[in-house]
């Protein structure tokens, strides 16, 4: 059989209520050339049977199973085994518009053509790949709109690595692998090691953008908004829930620092948008770890209160967060315990 132009991986985990759902919304695109990867990762309710079935229904479904490993390491079986020179993901229970990889195709070949050297027939040929991103809305589980946090574009723009590593540490690009497609050749560079995503920890997206987009020529960013993220309640990455403390928090400290270790020597021009980033990921962790963690004993913690110490003055001077950041901040640096109990004692007033 051909080759399919785009391999879709969708990470399944205990998804037998909205699965069918998604899974429809893929084989239902507008662009039928595409093989759809499911990567049943462990589940406990009846995922793996109904990936099954619907391979069965569709000779472009392929599916996988695996021990419980997370999004990532399902994801990193899904391109491993990708035919497509296009790779792209969606999340099993969110959905996409019926046209989004028509337009999203349409925008890279007009690319491409606008690249390509004269003689040259090849994408091949180009010096470095490039993603394409839609743009996308996100709704609460009854598919009500939610206050939008990125701004699709409002015409068609390109947008080089360093520009868009910065939109990602100042929190205005859109981090998330499910709005992208990605040429195969970014996960699989020739004479290196597969550039997959991290296992074991949140924030998977963000840090292999770190990794990758420095190989890269950039992000094609398209004027639609075809992807719709779905909020549901109890999902690993919702850290917004005051109830709960997701290990998230750690993760994108450990993922900040690795910026400021890795990316900032490569683009030195980032290096306060790093900062801003490393400060304000730690004002989430501060404001959201359970008091009785707030100790010397634990290092994590410690070394997060040292850290705001060592960059106080850049916090200061940083035009990227606001006066309540700022103010916070100070508080937390100077009595992060005290602060956070009078925090949550306004906050449980709030809620009365």
């Amino acid at each position: 059989m051909k080759k399919p132009r785009i391999s879709i991986i969708i990470p399944v985990y205990n998804a037998e209520a909205f699965l069918r759902a998604t899974v429809s919304d893929v084989l239902n695109q507008t662009w039928r050339d595409l093989e759809l990867i499911l990567v049943d990762d462990g589940s406990k309710d009846g995922s793996w049977e109904l990936c099954r079935a619907i391979a069965q229904e569709d000779p472009r479904v392929r599916v996988f199973h695996k021990e419980n490993g997370g999004a990532g390491s399902a994801r990193n079986v899904g391109i491993r085994a990708a035919e497509g020179e296009l790779i792209g993901f969606v999340d099993s229970d969110d959905h996409i518009r019926p046209d989004m990889y028509e337009k999203m195709l349409e925008a890279c070949d007009r690319r491409l053509d606008g690249c390509r050297p004269a003689g040259a027939s090849e994408a091949g040929q180009l010096t470095l790949p490039f993603l394409v991103q839609t743009g996308r809305e996100e709704v609460d589980e009854e598919g009500n709109l939610l206050p939008a946090d990125l701004i699709t574009p409002e015409a068609e723009c390109f947008e080089d690595p360093e520009s868009f590593i910065r939109s990602l540490l100042l929190y205005t690009g859109d981090a998330s692998y499910c709005t992208k497609l990605v040429p195969r050749s970014c996960f699989f560079p020739e004479g290196k090691e597969p550039l997959l995503f991290p296992e074991g920890q949140l924030g998977e997206d963000f840090w292999l953008h770190m990794q990758m987009l420095p190989d890269t020529s950039g992000v094609l960013r398209i004027p639609e908004t075809g992807y719709q993220v779905v909020h549901r309640r109890g999902s690993a990455t919702r850290r917004a829930d005051a109830s709960h403390f997701s290990r998230a928090y750690i993760d994108i400290i450990r993922h900040a620092d690795a910026v400021e270790r890795e990316v900032v020597p490569v683009y030195p021009a980032l290096q306060r948008e790093a900062v801003r980033f490393g400060l304000y990921e730690r004002l989430d962790y501060l404001l959201h770890v359970p008091i009785e963690d707030m100790n010397p004993q634990n290092s994590f913690y410690a070394d997060v209160c040292r850290y705001l110490k060592d960059h106080f003055k850049e916090m200061l001077q940083s035009p990227w967060l606001t006066g309540k950041n700022k103010l916070y901040l100070t508080l937390l640096t100077a009595a992060p315990k005290t602060v956070r109990r009078v925090h949550r004692m306004l906050r449980g007033k709030r809620l009365q």
